[in-house]
């Protein structure tokens, strides 16, 4: 049947094409269709009817998972990927492992590609102490927000939309004013290179200032996510030393009101710069020591850039590992150009083309889009309040994005609520996902928003810097598949008896470019290198955590692969990295609670969270329901209101091994 919301003139035409079925390849027939289709008004629906008819009969086993979208030379020529591959005199189907073959020499011709300008570079790589310890351009000395302003002063550096106001934008010469009276403001203050200042904010237009501010003057920032509890807060202030912390007055999402400094306030007693959130001065009372934007803010914009080592901290990023305490990741100014290279090969981002995904200065992906944008000379696109409903897919259309990133979990609300389907998306040259596992009818639901176009799987770590895993617009789109390591960056994928396999724990090939060198609470060595295993053809591997099937593909030619969770302790939830421990921590407060376990699993979706909870006392005498609801309480008020309990399961007893660690696994295994 055809869809029926075509006209009988479009379904004639679109039979015709469809009649070549069993004489046409699948996907040269998908191509046919969809260039047809998207001169209609077809929806997601429809699109997906058609592309289950031109697969029709498709034997996944023998050949692979179906493609959504598949580049035509001319997408091909001009992709960024193909560029540097033939300036390189590679092809570009090999250029991927030629990174890896030659990093030194990749990563040297990629600086110079993207102009970073370096006061000082010196030599590219030094292995000398091991690949588990080596530094990218040793001697190196540059200010990384320098590379955020190669763009012509007139070209516009952010666009941005607040609810119910009409699209604002900065040049790149304003955005350059407010970052360098920022970074007058804190010598001003007091502060000094080196120190480090909290950043509890929305990600704004005056949040990207204040960030390359920071960064501008010599800094470290610490992100800490708008949504993080008191508790948190506090944490993560004391891992990083902070000496300050910037933030709004409050903030508004979906309505409600966010008492963002009050947080601040029970959290510690540094100071505060306290902006309010409608640029005025702050709604509320301020405590001694604290200073309104308006008593902090310089009127001077003429600065010159702190110069410091390619080693030194721009930015203290957390990112929970299997114990209690969040890890705590410094990135360097060497770590943004990962984010720029992944940005320009992979999101294949282009100059003057506006960039959007809803995220945080928090989360590593708010920084990753600041640099990925600003270096590749394009716009920072911002929305600021949530992307669930109709004004953010009004933004989407009228501020003409043309990369948009996601995270499944939104993905699937769209898809409930069909709300974006009213917008003409059709300017979208590229979707990007990442945070957390996607689904494919959910991916192949957005692909169609916009007519068809890829979905960048993107998969990797705070402590990467950018992916490790993604892909690329060269090659055939599988919803919810990736179908390369990314460039500079390679891995393998090794079973439980640390054989090559199809299925198993991925582990990365060093060195790279925007992989950490350093933690601040804890070991990196024992972290991500200890008792790894070692492959006769690599030095040594790193550990990253996470379980990957390859798929044979006869479409890509290799195999494409689908993400299969953590191997270890660590959750996803919301498209938050938090660990079990902490999850335990807070919910072993209660008094009817002996000990719990928390894992993760999913069931057609993103991951829901699963505790196993052993009592402290007879179950007949604990009501379940209020159980639950207390302790979801205190998930929100200690560490995330994103953070909710699915299912809350009593147990005798929870499964140990000899060692006594819990086996989640077998846990999980109840669930799934």
């Amino acid at each position: 049947m055809l869809p029926p919301e075509l006209t009988p003139d479009e379904q004639q035409q679109l039979g015709d094409l469809l009649a070549r079925r069993g004489t046409t390849p699948p996907l040269e027939l998908w191509r046919s269709c969809t260039r047809f289709l998207r001169q209609t008004a077809l929806g997601p629906h429809g699109y997906a009817q058609v592309w289950q008819a031109c697969f029709d009969g498709w034997q996944v086993d023998e050949q692979g998972p179906a493609p959504m979208w598949s580049p035509d030379e001319g997408e091909i020529e001009q992709a960024n990927l193909s560029q540097w591959a033939t300036r390189s005199g590679v092809e570009v189907n090999d250029y991927q492992q030629w990174t890896v073959n030659h990093r030194e020499q990749f990563w040297t011709e990629a600086v110079e590609r993207l102009g970073i300008p370096f006061e000082q570079r010196g030599p590219v790589l030094d292995q000398s102490a091991g690949v588990e310890h080596a530094r990218w351009f040793p001697d190196a000395r540059l200010n990384i927000v320098d590379s955020c302003f190669l763009a012509e002063p007139d070209e516009v550096a952010v666009v941005f939309q607040s609810p119910g106001q009409r699209i604002e934008q900065l040049t790149y010469r304003q955005l350059r004013d407010l970052t360098n009276q920022v970074s007058n403001s804190l010598v001003a203050a007091g502060f000094q290179p080196g120190d480090a200042i909290a950043v509890f904010m929305p990600m704004t237009h005056l949040s990207v200032a204040i960030y390359l501010g920071i960064v501008q003057a010599g800094c470290a920032v610490v992100s800490i996510a708008d949504s993080f509890a008191p508790p948190e807060i506090a944490t993560r202030l004391q891992v990083a030393q902070a000496k300050a912390v910037i933030t709004y007055d409050h903030q508004v999402r979906v309505g409600k009101t966010l008492p963002l400094y009050q947080a601040v306030v029970e959290a510690t007693d540094r100071p505060a710069i306290v902006i309010g959130f409608e640029g005025g001065e702050p709604g509320v009372s301020l405590r001694d020591g604290d200073q309104s934007w308006s008593e902090f803010l310089s009127l001077e914009m003429d600065f010159v850039p702190v110069t410091c080592s390619g080693s030194e901290a721009i930015n203290i990023l957390f990112s929970s590992g299997t114990t209690g305490q969040p890890k705590a990741i410094p990135w360097s100014h060497l770590t943004p150009i990962k984010c720029a290279v992944d940005g320009f090969c992979h999101q294949d981002i282009r100059p003057g083309q506006v960039c959007v995904w809803p995220t945080n200065l928090g989360w590593m992906m708010g920084p990753w889009l600041i640099f990925a944008s600003l270096i590749n000379r394009a716009t920072i696109g911002l929305y600021e309040d949530a992307p669930l409903g109709s004004p953010f897919g009004k933004f989407v259309q009228d501020a003409g994005v043309q990369m948009l990133g996601v995270v499944p979990t939104i993905v699937k609300a769209w898809r409930t609520s069909g709300e974006m389907e009213a917008f003409d998306w059709s300017g979208v040259r590229l979707f990007s996902s990442t945070g957390e596992s996607s689904q494919r009818d959910d991916m192949f639901y957005l692909s169609a928003l916009a007519k068809m176009k890829p979905v960048i799987e993107y998969c990797g770590g705070t402590e990467i810097g950018g992916g490790y895993i993604t892909s690329v617009v060269t090659e055939p789109n599988v919803p919810a598949a990736f179908n390369t390591a990314a460039v500079g960056l390679n891995f393998v994928i090794l079973d439980e008896a640390d054989r090559p396999a199809e299925s198993g724990e991925l582990f990365l090939v060093p060195p790279s470019i925007g992989l950490s060198d350093r933690l601040l609470n804890r070991d990196h060595y024992e972290t991500y290198f200890r008792a790894t295993p070692t492959l006769a053809e690599h030095f040594a591997l790193r550990r990253h955590g996470d379980h990957f099937q390859a798929y044979p593909s006869t479409v890509a030619g290799h195999a494409v692969y689908m993400a299969g969770g953590r191997v270890d302790d660590t959750m996803n939830l919301g498209g938050i990295k938090t660990s079990s421990s902490e999850i335990e921590r807070v919910l072993n407060q209660l008094q009817v609670v002996r000990e719990t376990a928390a894992v993760a699993f999913a069931q057609d979706g993103p991951a829901e969270l699963a505790v196993f909870l052993v009592l402290d006392g007879p179950v007949e005498q604990v009501e379940m329901d209020d159980l639950k609801k207390s302790m979801n309480q205190r998930l929100k008020q200690q560490l995330n209101p994103l953070f909710r309990i699915s299912r809350l399961i009593a147990v005798d007893r929870l499964p140990r091994t000899a060692s006594g660690k819990v086996m989640r696994r077998e846990l999980r295994a109840e669930i799934e």
